[in-house]
């Protein structure tokens, strides 16, 4: 296909050495974020026509936090680059010892469609950093913010350092990865997509980053501050439609507690949306039809306390909140990636877990208590991603915390200086002197067990 000469052309650029400096980097993240600004009113435009987002949401949850990391990473970068020290154990005396940080070479980057533009400028941010050249492939579904993406690119980078592929990705990505072999994936997605990719790049022994999505439990227990709580998890479940990979996909709150948290949903819900979402400034539609279809499919599979309205034709749900659900019903086994809670009542924390077992490895985990002993509990026994106590979905703001999943939920993180790690190989490098030369550590080894014994430890 045509772009094999592309990434020909990259391999070529890379293998010059042209991207390893601190001052090339340094300059490439500058571009990348004079031309975010340029085109910031472009962004919220596409935004707004590809999932009806508003400004003010595009800045918290795209826009204002791609420009978080490249501050972050040019102000650390030459820290980051730097060789590592490190310790020389007594065998190896009087040799010095450290850690080489050096670029993988040529990776690809693929994004989602429902964060289009940070899941996407994010890791290249930190794939720059690292000193790589990147294949970048937009997803096709959020295809107004593609356009301008396309040209935040081209207009600062040469397609043999950067290149933009567009296209259906379930047709170009398969041929690409059969004849060319990248240095590393960096996909965010769903899990379905995740294991093909992951299936792929093994055949040619690629290392992979897969961020993935999964069923993120959300706990309320006795003691938490229920008006809070409900403030919190529905601004985020409800942000962007719910189309979020740590919204809560569902909430498991004290029997004793239940009621009164689904009242508060219900009042923390309408004063962020209104009586009207559909024609709420904040509220955001869902992203094209088939989504739609599987969404309110859901809605029949429990019983609607909250919400529940929808419209085809203008893709819109209502924020949704059900309770009665089977723990065997699709909502409850697939991730939900929409604006629907089902609200499940737990009365032990063994049963509330046994729950949470059914979906393994989620990419979060959200606890709302007051007790340190409780927090502690969740924190310890649940395997998830990433998470919060008392709030919800906030940590991925935080570019000083590792992002990523385990398990089904994926593998590897990124997010600040993790960016830079996920994309550069440590190279281990041990100097030694040729004026210390023993004859110990060279054969006949007979009767030398001793001496090694007290020497290798």
């Amino acid at each position: 296909m045509d772009f094999i000469h592309h990434l020909e052309a990259i391999r070529q650029f890379f293998d010059s050495g042209a991207t390893r400096s601190f001052e090339f980097r340094r300059r490439q993240l500058r571009a990348l974020r004079d031309s975010i600004l340029k085109h910031e009113q472009d962004l919220y435009e596409a935004l707004d026509a590809d999932l009806k987002k508003n400004p003010e949401e595009s800045w918290v949850t795209e826009l204002g936090l791609v420009l978080s990391e490249l501050r972050a990473a040019m102000r650390n970068l030459k820290r980051w680059m730097a060789p590592e020290r490190t310790k020389t154990n007594l065998v190896n005396l009087p040799s010095r010892s450290w850690v080489i940080k050096e670029p993988l070479g040529v990776v690809l980057i693929v994004g989602p469609w429902n964060y289009p533009v940070q899941l996407l400028l994010n890791p290249l941010v930190g794939a720059i950093a690292a000193g790589n050249c990147v294949v970048l492939k937009p997803s096709e579904f959020a295809p107004a913010t593609a356009s301008v993406l396309k040209k935040i690119i081209e207009d600062v980078f040469p397609a043999e350092y950067i290149y933009f592929l567009e296209g259906d990705g379930s047709r170009v990505i398969p041929p690409m990865l059969e004849q060319f072999r990248f240095d590393h994936l960096f996909y965010t997605g769903t899990t379905t997509v995740g294991r093909l990719i992951y299936k792929m790049a093994a055949d040619k022994l690629v290392p992979v980053t897969l961020e993935l999505g999964g069923k993120t439990p959300c706990v309320v227990e006795n003691d938490a501050n229920i008006r809070v709580a409900a403030r919190r998890i529905a601004v985020t479940t409800f942000s962007n439609a719910g189309q979020m990979c740590v919204a809560p996909d569902y909430v498991l709150v004290h029997d004793s507690r239940k009621e009164e948290l689904i009242r508060e949903l219900a009042r923390a819900t309408r004063a962020f949306f209104s009586e009207n979402p559909e024609k709420d400034y904040h509220y955001g539609r869902i992203v094209n039809e088939k989504h739609f279809q599987r969404l309110v499919g859901y809605l029949e599979q429990g019983k609607i306390v909250f919400g529940g309205r929808h419209q085809r034709e203008k893709l819109f749900i209502e924020p949704t909140i059900l309770t009665d659900v089977s723990l065997d019903s699709p909502v409850m086994r697939e991730e939900i990636f929409g604006p629907i809670l089902p609200v499940l009542p737990f009365s032990t924390s063994e049963e509330a877990k046994r729950i949470v077992r059914r979906n393994p490895d989620p990419l979060a985990l959200y606890v709302f208590t007051s007790s340190r002993l409780k927090e502690k509990d969740w924190l310890e026994t649940v395997p998830f991603g990433g998470g919060c106590v008392n709030n919800a979905s906030w940590h991925i703001t935080n570019y000083n915390l590792p992002f990523g999943g385990r398990g089904a939920s994926g593998s590897g993180s990124y997010h600040g200086k993790y960016s830079f790690d996920t994309f550069t190989h440590r190279k281990a490098v041990m100097k030694t002197p040729t004026w210390f030369d023993p004859a110990v550590k060279y054969p006949p080894f007979r009767g030398k067990l001793g001496l090694f014994r007290r020497v290798i430890r």
